[in-house]
């Protein structure tokens, strides 16, 4: 950041919320792909970073698209969601958990989320049994087949996958796990130990945007069961069935991560360890931080998971300060530390505007309280002391008396 003092300019300090982090390989494997002339859809660098996904996710097979979006679409055309199908979504997430849904000229439905900001087991199973009928194997809602449930493991925070998992297989419903933000992110506990955001439903969606803890500048991946995958690629390149001829069986997609960006991804992939240890050593800092500060809890992830730590969130005491967020970012922008808020609820949002809400209460409560506070893998311990020490001095400032 950069002040101006009558004639002179004055550099001030400046803690970004979350950016990319390229200590590694980056550069040299980005000019290796240059030199080589594979640029575009096609390369090595693809086939090391799907491998090297699979590999750290144990999984089987994981295809590389461009985006987190194109994964959750591809997932969806996978899971068979037609025109007038039905996909349960949440409302308290990014917009682009639920676009897909409307690529496929479906219907969503909104289901709230628990204190995890993921979505509410509890609230599914409710909907499902209620509103819905089952029959000959479908689910239905107002004549309508349920196909598929889109899980957001929101901020890195892990659902309960045990019980949405059973909601789901009782009901014959694809899970697509939305693990954009969760890479690196397993249980430690219970049915699924050891098993890691995106590999439990049906799907897994991953994004390397230029914010998340990996990024190949834009992209993404999928995971599926045996054989699924395969015909994700497929359908990622065209549905090109013959390379010379150019015949294609199938409506494709042009989804394919392109050979720059996947060595790009090559190098964060060899980081990502690290990356992850650095998230939670500073979540830690942050924690005593905040500890027993009234006016702001930093909040936990669930039990019986390991995360990946990848946002840090400050719940606002509306008791005691009813300044609007907007206000709270403004004042500490001001001091040279970016933050955000959670996201607008999408079901309030223009275009999905009038569709079917269910028992929002959790929802609507957070996205006035959630503040989210500077999480990139270079902060320094003195900067989340400074973070921190404004944070603090700026809720003091609005604290109602």
């Amino acid at each position: 950041m950069v002040i101006y003092l009558g004639r002179q300019r004055i550099m001030r300090r400046f803690i970004p919320l979350s950016i990319p982090n390229f200590e590694g390989n980056e550069k040299k494997y980005v000019n290796d792909a240059l030199e080589q002339g594979w640029v575009s859809t096609g390369g090595a660098y693809i086939t090391k970073l799907e491998k090297m996904l699979a590999d750290f996710l144990h999984t089987e097979n994981v295809a590389a698209c461009q985006s987190g979006t194109s994964a959750i679409h591809l997932s969806l055309v996978e899971a068979g969601v037609k025109p007038g199908d039905v996909v349960l979504v949440p409302p308290l997430t990014f917009i682009a958990a639920v676009n897909p849904v409307r690529y496929q000229f479906a219907r969503p439905v909104f289901i709230d989320c628990d204190d995890s900001f993921c979505m509410d087991p509890e609230k599914f199973r409710q909907f499902c049994e209620e509103e819905c009928r089952f029959s000959e194997g479908i689910l239905l809602y107002e004549g309508s087949p349920v196909k598929a449930v889109i899980v957001v493991h929101v901020f890195g925070n892990m659902a309960d996958m045990e019980s949405i998992m059973d909601i789901a297989e009782s009901y014959n419903l694809r899970v697509v796990e939305d693990a954009t933000e969760a890479l690196g992110t397993y249980y430690t506990e219970g049915r699924y130990t050891g098993r890691y955001a995106g590999t439990i439903g049906h799907f897994g969606a991953y994004s390397f945007n230029g914010n998340k803890i990996i990024t190949t500048g834009g992209g993404g991946a999928v995971t599926a069961g045996a054989g699924i995958v395969d015909h994700i690629r497929y359908l990622s390149t065209q549905a090109k069935d013959d390379p010379h001829y150019y015949i294609h069986h199938e409506v494709g997609y042009n989804y394919r991560m392109t050979n720059l960006q996947a060595a790009l991804g090559v190098a964060q992939m060899e980081e990502l360890p690290e990356f992850v240890r650095r998230k939670r050593r500073n979540y830690e800092l942050y924690e005593k931080e905040f500890e027993d500060f009234g006016l702001a809890e930093l909040l936990p992830f669930r039990d019986g998971t390991c995360s990946n730590k990848w946002f840090y969130s400050l719940e606002i005491n509306r008791d005691k300060i009813s300044a609007s967020m907007r206000e709270i970012i403004t004042l500490l922008e001001q001091e040279g530390i970016q933050t955000r808020a959670i996201w607008g609820l999408i079901n309030e949002q223009r275009p999905y505007e009038g569709e079917i809400t269910y028992k929002l209460e959790k929802a609507p409560y957070y996205a006035s309280r959630i503040l989210n506070i500077p999480s990139s893998t270079q902060i320094m311990k003195d900067e989340i002391r400074f973070v921190s020490d404004k944070v603090k001095q700026v809720l003091r400032e609005l604290a109602i008396d």
